[in-house]
């Protein structure tokens, strides 16, 4: 194998395992869940003030 082949292919590996702990970390610090419940928890809210006792009509 060449030398030039072969340092690409180290830095490659080096590339893809800082990126893949890189990633680790992001996942840890924050759940991708949590994020999607309190989307879902502020629709809720929307939807039940929406949804609550209707304005009296004057007229």
């Amino acid at each position: 194998m060449h030398t030039e082949i072969r340092l690409l292919a180290r830095l490659h590996a080096a590339d893809l395992r800082a990126q893949a702990d890189a990633h680790r970390l992001a996942v840890a610090v924050k759940p991708a869940g949590e994020l999607r419940s309190r989307v879902g928890w502020a629709l809720v809210g929307v939807g039940l003030r929406l949804a609550g006792a209707p304005e009296p009509v004057v007229g």
